[in-house]
């Protein structure tokens, strides 16, 4: 039985919204010690562990918990290591609240325990008081291959380390981290945070080579040539969507992945940056989910004088999570519901002068269970703006899939696979996270990375087929 049976939980320091808006400084501000062992009181310890079946990587959640209820905090790092290879961060970023809080009993008559608060706490602590690494796994002889050191990439060399491979880790950009590192901004996720973990897997010996495009570079092919005993590919999904409307290629009009990353990898918001980026008035920002409010959240403290997130649908229908909505809307963003853009205005010299857009109502629910937006004829008004971010989605990039004879990818250009287990069409050769679904979660991608990673072991023992 609980010890600690309020409804509530612990509530998150946070920095004040009219103070964050203003800085790129860490948001939520992270639980005391006293607040952590409060609200892991509140576990009731399930014995059929409902919050482990939410977990795409299946972490000992009750226990990890019952360790921080103890203050045995070192303990509750240890064992949410052994499942994830990146607790700093899911702590920080994973939707917890449509995945292990969400099967949690508490919130059947209040809130759930605060499950991703709590990992993030352990995770933190175990850091910041420099406690001995994890012994390093003896080598067995194998090496393997992963493409791409975003969050699948990362738990795959993670857990194939673990195993004893030696594992080296293709990264196309200058930094490891993928989207962590350069989408997801300093105030949801620090860096430093990042570069902690990745060397976390340094010292557990996975080898990370930067500055090496797979397609371009090195094929898959020339990986499996130069003795890698099989390849994991998490290259994400970096290629952006555009509506397709007049206006797109106006100066002034960004997709969310280069505003994201000029800002978070090569840090424009800082008064010394060399890399330029337009720091306009009125911003309208086009999506709803997290890479919009990503977006949206940047340009506000970039000195923005009004940003509006522009959505087709209603505020029931924003696929960001909850937690973002209402921080976006603490800082002054403006929603603009049921909206729809339709041209990108010229100011006559090639720049954005704003967006006429047309207003919405709801229709019947599309393929998505979701209500269809349909457009209200003769509604059209212009929108001032004179920086617009397309934050609609992304694919997966071609260049790997063009330079793979036999690699199978679906309408979209994500890899396919058979299973789980992440095999492509290609023997050898696995696939998982964005660069399979398209856009997702950081937690759904760091589960595929370690579906593939034992598949993987099982390849290389002989226990399966290629």
């Amino acid at each position: 039985m609980a010890r600690n049976m309020s409804p509530n939980k612990v509530p998150m320091p946070a920095q004040d919204p009219e103070e964050r808006n203003r800085n790129f400084s860490e948001v939520a501000l992270g639980y005391t010690k006293e607040m952590a062992v409060e609200e892991a009181a509140r576990c009731l310890n399930c014995r059929h562990k409902p919050c482990v079946d939410g977990c795409p990587v299946r972490i000992d959640i009750p226990a990890f918990i019952g360790q921080i209820a103890k203050e045995d905090f070192e303990g509750a790092f240890l064992t949410l290591n052994r499942d994830s290879a990146l607790p700093a961060v899911c702590g920080r970023v994973c939707p917890q609240e449509t995945q292990c809080e969400e099967k949690c009993v508490r919130a059947l008559k209040g809130e759930s325990v605060g499950i991703g608060r709590l990992e993030r706490f352990a995770a933190d602590w175990h850091r910041e008081n420099a406690c001995a690494a994890p012994p390093r796994p003896a080598p067995n002889g194998h090496k393997v291959a992963v493409v791409g050191a975003g969050p699948g990439g990362l738990t795959a060399a993670g857990e194939l380390a673990r195993m004893g491979y030696a594992v080296t880790v293709f990264e196309a950009l200058h930094l490891p981290g993928g989207v962590l590192t350069y989408g997801i901004p300093e105030f949801r996720l620090p860096k430093d945070i990042v570069m902690a973990e990745v060397e976390a897997l340094k010292r557990q010996g996975v080898e990370i080579t930067l500055n090496t495009v797979i397609g371009k570079t090195l094929t898959i092919d020339e990986l499996l040539e130069y003795g890698f005993e099989a390849v994991f590919i998490a290259s994400g999904a970096g290629l952006p969507r555009f509506m397709g409307i007049p206006g797109e290629s106006l100066k002034g009009v960004y997709s969310a992945n280069e505003y994201l990353t000029r800002i978070n990898l090569m840090k424009a918001y800082e008064a010394n940056s060399l890399t330029p980026i337009m720091h306009g008035r009125h911003v309208a920002v086009v999506g709803g989910g997290n890479v919009a409010m990503d977006a949206a959240r940047c340009a506000k403290r970039l000195g923005a004088e009004e940003v509006s997130i522009v959505y087709r649908r209603g505020m029931k229908e924003l696929p960001a999570r909850l937690e973002e909505v209402h921080h976006a809307q603490e800082e002054g963003i403006t929603f603009r519901m049921l909206t729809n853009p339709v041209q990108v205005l010229d100011d006559g010299k090639g720049w954005v002068r704003g967006l006429e857009c047309i207003r919405m109502t709801l229709g019947e629910p599309d393929a998505s269970g979701r209500r269809r937006p349909v457009e209200q004829a003769g509604s059209n008004y212009e929108l001032p703006a004179d920086v617009v971010v397309i934050a609609i989605g992304t694919s997966s990039n071609p260049l790997i899939r063009l330079t793979t004879p036999g690699l199978e990818t679906d309408q979209w250009g994500g890899i396919k696979t058979d299973g789980p287990d992440g095999l492509t069409s290609r023997e050898k050769v696995y696939a998982g996270g964005d660069a399979v679904t398209g856009s997702a979660t950081v937690i759904l991608a760091m589960g595929a990375g370690k579906d593939a990673a034992r598949a993987m072991d099982r390849l290389i023992r002989g226990e399966r087929a290629t």
